[in-house]
């Protein structure tokens, strides 16, 4: 087990997603601190890591504050000696269209994502830097921080400044030896269930049933397990050279995101005047860039 002796932090670890990241932790080796704002959540996500044979505790406390930051990287010191590994996990979700979304709809999803993504970070590499850690930070984005997405302008304005978050991390903690990457997951959760396109594939997991391979090879589809091993590998030493990066991972699918390039470059002599501006954008510019996910048409046997 590649992870033995590490501690790690998992925001978020109560059930879906960030449990099954906190299970491969600790099967990997490493001693987890879980964390989720239900008391009986974060009991019974221990008690299945520790069933299976695992180390882990809890720290129940809504993501967001400093405070908790504080409390769960104190937790990692105070119950195993030490901090190696840090996944960012909690979020809510708020959607609705931009006239109908409210501040707080809004304030909240940036508030766990985003805030709580900086907070814990923010204390985590403070601890790591002090101690000579060579630590790992692995903050979990979305699709949607990287497309867009109709009805989640909170949402997929945190999740794009995660990413961010984090090429400016890496270069910051370069010198520390600690790795700032985010994982971009596509799989079965709460909240894709609700979501009709994914409805068959969710069903089939929830039954035990393997997915479809429709969703699993092209659309990269699959479960939270799918996720896991990537998280575990980030974690781990031999991803010491992996930092800065944006990786998806889905069912049989692993991404490498590129970061934002200029795509066109064009030069006038005078610059680019409203005039010039009407009379030449399209030609200087080229095709213009698509936003939203595509998704490919359902097989009839799928389709609801």
């Amino acid at each position: 087990m590649s992870l033995n002796g590490k501690v790690a932090i998992v925001t978020g670890s109560g059930r879906g997603l960030g449990l099954a990241y906190a299970q491969e932790l600790a099967k990997q080796g490493a001693s987890v601190i879980v964390n989720d704002v239900d008391e009986v959540v974060a009991s019974e996500a221990v008690a299945s890591i520790e069933q299976a044979g695992g180390t882990a505790s809890a720290v129940v406390a809504p993501v967001g504050p400093t405070e908790t930051a504080k409390q769960l990287v104190d937790a990692a010191y105070d119950r195993y000696g030490r901090l190696d590994i840090l996944v960012t996990n909690a979020g809510v979700l708020r959607d609705k269209v931009t006239w109908k979304m409210s501040d707080e709809d809004f304030d909240l999803v940036v508030n766990v994502h985003l805030r709580g993504t900086f907070t814990c970070v923010r204390e985590a590499a403070t601890r790591m830097r002090e101690d000579g850690t060579a630590g790992r930070i692995i903050c979990i984005g979305s699709p949607t921080g990287q497309r867009g997405n109709f009805g989640q302008a909170n949402y997929s304005a945190a999740k794009a400044g995660i990413v961010g978050m984090v090429r400016t991390w890496s270069l910051e903690l370069k010198k520390a030896g600690i790795t700032a990457n985010v994982v971009i997951p596509v799989a079965a959760t709460a909240m894709t269930k609700t979501i009709p396109f994914f409805a068959s594939a969710v069903e089939a997991d929830e039954r035990g049933e393997a997915m479809p391979e429709f969703f699993r090879h092209e659309l990269g589809f699959g479960t939270a397990d799918d996720v896991a091993g990537l998280i575990a590998y980030l974690a781990s030493d031999e991803a010491a050279s992996v930092t800065g990066q944006a990786i998806g991972v889905g069912g049989d699918r692993l991404q490498l995101w590129s970061h934002p390039e200029a795509v066109a470059t064009a030069y006038r002599e005078g610059g680019w005047t409203y005039d010039a501006l009407q009379s030449g954008f399209a030609e200087a510019v080229g095709e213009l860039q698509s936003v939203g996910e595509k998704m490919p048409q359902l097989p009839d046997e799928l389709a609801r």
